[in-house]
């Protein structure tokens, strides 16, 4: 797709799935991703459908669960944020995508209170994407050091959401 649409007409696919899944991986039990964090399970889910919060006392859970965990985490938490917070604003399924995944990893708050959601609802697109860049921090740390084993996968994240971000800015701007 080469244009943007009303975030309030976009929704869960299955690339944002597929994205999500892949940067999370799968673990069958609970564990605390990073320094700081809050106990995740499965392709990082931190609650059940219920609402419950995952505990590290919970038990594993099969593959196929941890994926029925993330549909509904991304459907029911963060593709609905993004929405609410976007309404008809315009924006491209790909910077959806990341935004997505952006709230999913920081949460809802962080993502309403963010630069790149403000960018967006402005229309600054470039610096939407840009602004990914300045969310580097873990529990104080900076994951952009080099060398950081504590937290690197953080700031990796970030750079992909960047580039990602840009291609779709340059893609659209060169068809203007």
């Amino acid at each position: 797709m080469d244009k943007r649409l009303p975030a309030s007409a976009l929704g869960l696919t299955a690339a944002i799935l597929a994205a999500w899944i892949g940067a999370e991986g799968f673990t069958p039990g609970p564990v605390i991703p990073t320094k700081g964090d809050v106990p995740t399970i499965g392709h990082g889910s931190t609650k059940y459908e219920d609402g419950t919060r995952v505990t590290m006392a919970d038990p594993p859970i099969s593959r196929q669960r941890a994926r029925e965990l993330a549909v509904n985490l991304l459907n029911e938490e963060y593709v609905a944020c993004v929405k609410r917070s976007l309404g008809d604003t315009l924006i491209h399924p790909v910077e959806f995508e990341k935004a997505v995944d952006f709230a999913g990893q920081y949460g809802c708050a962080k993502w309403v209170s963010s630069s790149m959601r403000r960018n967006y609802v402005e229309g600054n697109y470039r610096q939407a994407c840009k602004s990914y860049l300045l969310y580097k921090f873990s529990a104080g740390y900076d994951c952009s050091t080099p060398g950081n084993r504590r937290c690197g996968g953080v700031w990796t994240r970030q750079l992909k959401r960047y580039a990602d971000c840009s291609a779709v800015v340059d893609s659209l701007e060169s068809t203007t």
